[in-house]
């Protein structure tokens, strides 16, 4: 079974590892502009888009769940009709959220903290990157599907290639043609539209048998489609309060000025860098939970745990250790600027224990993915980013500052997978 684990979790790991490399392209290319606004301004950018795509997010989740259970009960009509459905609710999200852009800005940077300079350059990067939302979106549904149908393999080649063809594109945009902040927003339309097409390819050289088993019969889409939005409502809130927390941990670190705002952003990459690898083992967990649940094999699952969340721990360990061992040299990858260095140095213990910490969240969230057990990963995501993050943030702010904001984090991250853990015994019965 390890095996199996592996088929799954490495091509997502390998495909991951392109997404974390591109935000550190994009902060380097920003981090070596001529001041450390252009590094604010796309962190600010890059919440917003963090949290329209998360709130999309509810797609990929629910369609790999869904899709995984239909192919454990080898119900060739629903693997069809999961893609069908998800591409459906993909479609008219994107197209409202193309209609409604306009106010969408204005909300968003009205609510987010930041200098004026910091937020003129975020609203050019933002007009020009709003473009890739259709194919960004219809990319999640493709992805989760894929994965569900335990072909991991595509999901893998085309987030490589987003990936790869962003990163090109964003440095021939900002060294060769001058746009900064706009050339790296380009460089994401490009890759997101480069991989749609090629997820295309892909579906019709494997699955064109999907096609006779897409339907325009309300009654066959309506029975699964209110499964599938009563899942994602709850899967939609659950990831609002993983949203909630970053956006709000970027817009407070702004209003701490633009140096902490640089380096803070640049320590959130360690932690990304780090939950690409466990959301291979995530993902893993969704595609194999999925398959037995759906076929009803409860020992096959509990012996899928025990593997998953050994690989889970030992790779907490081993980033703690190379974060402690290297983890001020990382920051110097980043940018040059001594200032924003010397801030990060100071709140880099904190990244050092967050994998041992947060390991566990990933891990579960998989699972609950899988079994599309929504509910529980609901309430205790609200649980977690209420009651330890932000209660503890506003008692502890004045005294604390910026390390409030970081000790948040590390409780929000335990806190999910503590309540997992509870809930899980309910799930198996």
């Amino acid at each position: 079974m390890n095996k199996e684990i592996l088929r799954l979790a490495v091509p997502n790991i390998l495909s991951n590892l392109t997404i974390p490399l591109l935000g550190m392209v994009d902060l380097h290319l920003m981090g070596h502009l001529d001041s450390s606004v252009f590094m604010g301004a796309v962190a600010l950018g890059g919440v917003i888009f963090n949290f329209i795509y998360w709130g999309f997010s509810f797609l990929r989740m629910s369609i790999s769940g869904f899709s995984a259970q239909a192919f454990g009960g080898r119900n060739r009509q629903e693997m069809s009709l999961v893609l069908q459905r998800g591409l459906m609710i993909a479609l008219a999200g994107s197209f409202m959220l193309l209609m409604l852009q306009v106010p969408v800005a204005q909300i968003a940077f009205r609510l987010l903290e930041g200098s004026d300079s910091v937020k003129e350059i975020s609203r050019q990067y933002y007009y020009v990157r709003i473009w890739a939302a259709p194919a960004a979106i219809s990319l999640m549904v493709f992805s989760g599907w894929f994965l569900g149908m335990q072909n991991a393999y595509y999901p893998m080649i085309i987030s490589v290639s987003v990936n790869l063809i962003n990163v090109v594109c964003s440095i021939l945009f900002v060294r060769f043609f001058g746009m900064q902040a706009k050339g790296v927003a380009l460089g994401s339309v490009v890759g997101q539209y480069s991989g749609l097409v090629l997820a295309l390819v892909f579906f019709f050289k494997k699955y064109r048998w999907v096609w006779q088993y897409f339907t325009i019969k309300i009654e066959y889409l309506r029975k699964g489609l209110t499964r599938l939005i009563n899942v994602g409502r709850d899967i939609f809130i659950r990831t609002l309060g993983i949203i909630a927390v970053f956006t709000f941990f970027t817009s407070k670190s702004a209003g701490l000025g633009d140096i902490t705002l640089a380096a803070n952003s640049v320590l959130l990459q360690f932690l990304l860098f780090f939950s690409y690898f466990l959301d291979g083992f995530a993902y893993a967990a969704e595609a194999m939970v999925g398959r037995w649940f759906g076929a009803g094999n409860k020992a096959y699952m509990k012996q899928t745990l025990r593997l998953l969340f050994g690989w889970g721990s030992g790779l907490g360990l081993l980033f703690t250790i190379v974060y402690g061992v290297a983890g001020q040299h990382l920051l110097s990858f980043f940018t040059d600027q001594i200032e924003v260095i010397e801030r990060g140095k100071e709140f880099l213990p904190w990244i050092v224990i967050l994998p041992l910490v947060s390991f566990g969240s990933y891990i579960w969230d998989g699972v609950f993915v899988g079994a599309t057990a929504s509910v529980a990963m609901r309430n205790s995501m609200v649980i977690a980013s209420v009651f330890f993050f932000f209660l503890p943030f506003y008692l502890l702010y004045p005294t604390l500052n910026n390390h409030a904001l970081w000790l948040g984090m590390v409780l929000f991250m335990l806190a999910r997978g503590v309540f997992l853990t509870l809930l899980f015994p309910k799930l198996m019965k």
